[in-house]
């Protein structure tokens, strides 16, 4: 089957763009065929149309965004999405025609509502095409303060997402499954981040370049935090354990894009309050990189405060590594059930995390059982094939044309 990817974004970091990415490895490997269609389209997300009118930064999409959700005249705002989601049926239209798609899945379009007019267009397309189609929605606008008031609600309440009997719910965990049923009415099957389990991580190099490029000494303790520097990340906490650990920790943090300036100032005046070497060095942008920087970790920190899923804590458990996690919301719903063994704090770095973070880096055979152990809990769970059984799923529950 050819299936057509359709978002704002396919490129970076973002949780979206990731998670797309391997959504269509899997995909090919069973033997369906990925074309992208998007705002915005980086490397490896190939072959590919690009309508500008649908990316985020667009000019008209920034001005409408802004009135959308700031004030502007309800007429006013409906009238500017009206003329752009035109323009993008007209793009995905040929889209479809050009490449003869057969089924598509939107990717957030259809939850976070930063591309009103992408989502109209969408729908539109999707309700007179009669069109199978997955909506995979990874936050909702009920999850978000900015969104909370608009002067086009009730486009919001129709589309974000929109209840077509041509389409299925997708979602990243199960809190966001029982808001949408009680918010919406609509039913949805749960898609976790998930990994390529099945065929393990590159074979890399122990680590020796990002060790190089991060300048470790074999004397460092490696505090990887494998995430971006934005608040809601947590990093103080990783700060804190650093500063209350044995030898010479070194945090590192490992993805520079979308970097909230004031929160790193905070961060390194934190650090250097209590002594700490806190360092930004860039990873993840290819395989090899990344399989690099998690095999120097002594110690994966994942202490976000909240998040969809957790990208970082799966690919940590994936490249094997020992793990210190916040518990927020989504993991105690739905990954602590798993049986995974991690490091766990509930907000704060307390005596006893220390001594077993200290355990941890002092390494030993029951540290390469445990991260043994949670890969294989991961492959059962967080795998491709479980990634495919949900969409497989999903498409058969769709009402034909």
């Amino acid at each position: 089957m050819r299936i057509g990817m359709v978002g704002a974004r396919f490129a970076g970091l973002d949780g979206v763009s990731l998670e797309s990415a391997k959504l269509a490895e899997a995909l090919a490997r069973s033997g369906h065929e990925v074309v992208w269609f998007a705002g915005e389209v980086g490397p490896g997300f190939a072959p590919a149309v690009v309508c500008d009118a649908a990316s985020f930064g667009s000019p008209a999409n920034t001005e409408i965004e802004r009135q959308a959700f700031g004030g502007g005249d309800q007429a006013v705002v409906r009238a500017m999405i009206e003329v752009v989601a035109r323009e993008i049926r007209n793009a995905l239209d040929a889209f479809i025609d050009e490449y003869t798609i057969e089924a598509m899945i939107v990717e957030n379009a259809w939850a976070i509502p930063m591309q009103l007019p992408l989502a109209l267009a969408t729908a539109r397309v999707v309700a007179d095409r009669g069109l199978p189609t997955i909506g995979h929605h990874h936050d909702f606008s009920w999850e978000r303060v900015r969104f909370s008031e608009s002067s086009v609600q009730d486009l919001i309440d129709e589309f974000f997402p929109p209840a077509l009997p041509s389409v299925a719910h997708v979602v990243i965990n199960s809190l966001a499954r029982d808001d949408l049923l009680e918010r919406r009415s609509l039913t949805s099957s749960v898609l976790p981040n998930v990994m390529d389990f099945e065929s393990g991580p590159l074979r890399g190099d122990g680590g020796d370049s990002f060790r190089r490029i991060a300048r470790i000494t074999p004397s460092d303790t490696v505090l990887l935090q494998p995430t971006r520097v934005i608040p809601r990340k947590g990093i103080e906490l990783t700060i804190d354990l650093a500063s209350a650990m044995d030898g010479h920790p070194v945090v590192v943090i490992t993805h520079p894009d979308d970097l909230d300036a004031e929160y790193w100032a905070r961060l390194n005046a934190r650090a250097v309050e209590l002594g700490v070497d806190l360092r930004l060095v860039g990873a993840g942008r290819d395989l090899s990189s990344l399989a690099s920087a998690y095999a120097a970790a002594d110690l994966v920190c994942f202490p976000s405060l909240y998040e969809g899923y957790g990208n970082a804590l799966v690919e940590a458990v994936y490249h094997r590594r020992p793990v210190l996690v916040n518990r927020y919301s989504v993991y105690v719903s739905d990954i602590a059930p798993l049986g995974f063994d991690f490091v766990e704090i509930d907000g704060e770095i307390r005596r006893e995390t220390v001594i077993e973070a200290n355990r941890i880096v002092a390494g030993g055979t029951s540290v390469d059982e445990v991260t043994e152990r949670n890969f294989a809990l991961a492959e059962a769970a967080l795998s491709y094939s479980s990634a495919l059984r949900v969409i497989e799923r999903s498409f058969s529950m769709i009402d034909g044309p």
